[in-house]
């Protein structure tokens, strides 16, 4: 008689209902597995959209879609829309090349800090949601820096697939949004909001709530970066008017436009903090 499958080579049972605990426990120890073999300690996580392309990308676009106006002598409504898509990308690709500029500063800072053999000394890795868009970007500054990075990727119908700069063994890929959050909060030092949608929203709410309620042992500088972008989509100042915030609330995160603004933000108090 055939003996019958042991219960974790049941790939039926595994993916079941029933061991949905045993799936939720796996993405949190598979990754802890791998930060220790790799010396992971401490990041810098960067969230915004996956939609901002970058400035070339963007520019070849918008070139393109002039060029089929200007031969057919005219945009139909159809190439008026792609025409107004096309410029609000190629306005928005800045970011693409700030989080890039930014990620790499950071980068090559921390490196430095390490090679002054201070005891007290972190290498604070970029981490990043390990899709396209502000993603890649930051990834791809970490690379160009010379230096790993993560992504903690999660399975989507859409939009989300690797980027081809993250460190191969620092790329993951989730099922379940709750861990994949824990990840980017238990590791995470600092934090970097580039323009984003209903997901980096999302995460920077949760962050700030962490923050504001003490659920976080530790102190993290948080950068809200384009300031024109955030101030249309999210009024703070109407929060505190209406009493939904404390004035000290608004000390929790700080505004920045430029990646000189932000890096010297950044480095400033994660020097204080964990340096």
């Amino acid at each position: 008689m055939k003996k019958p499958v042991k219960a974790y080579n049941n790939n039926k049972f595994l993916n079941s209902p029933d061991a949905r605990t045993i799936r939720m426990l796996a993405e949190y120890l598979e990754p802890l597995r791998r930060f220790k073999k790799y010396n992971i300690k401490d990041t810098i996580v960067f969230f915004g959209s996956s939609r901002i392309k970058p400035p070339e990308q963007a520019r070849e676009n918008l070139n393109d879609i002039r060029k089929i106006i200007k031969e057919q002598g005219g945009a139909t409504p159809q190439l008026s829309v792609a025409l107004r898509r096309a410029e609000v990308d190629l306005k928005s690709s800045r970011y693409y090349k700030d989080a890039a500029t930014l990620a790499s500063m950071l980068t090559e800072w921390s490196v430095n800090c390490m090679s002054k053999k201070n005891k007290k000394a972190r290498q604070f890795t970029i981490c990043t949601g390990g899709g396209p868009g502000i993603m890649e970007a930051a990834n791809r500054g970490a690379a160009e820096a010379g230096e790993r990075s993560i992504g903690l990727n999660i399975s989507l119908p859409f939009e989300q697939t690797p980027n081809t700069y993250i460190t191969k063994e620092l790329m993951f890929e989730f099922h379940y949004f709750f861990i994949r959050k824990f990840w980017f909060v238990y590791l995470a030092k600092a934090l970097v909001i580039f323009p984003g949608g209903f997901g980096t929203i999302d995460e920077m709410m949760e962050l700030l709530t962490l923050i504001q309620t003490d659920k976080l042992r530790k102190k993290m500088p948080v950068v809200i970066f384009g300031t024109d972008y955030w101030n249309a989509v999210i009024n703070f100042d109407a929060m505190l008017e209406w009493g939904m915030i404390s004035p000290e609330d608004l000390e929790l995160f700080h505004f920045s436009d430029t990646p000189q603004e932000a890096f010297d933000y950044l480095t400033t108090e994660l020097e204080r903090l964990f340096c």
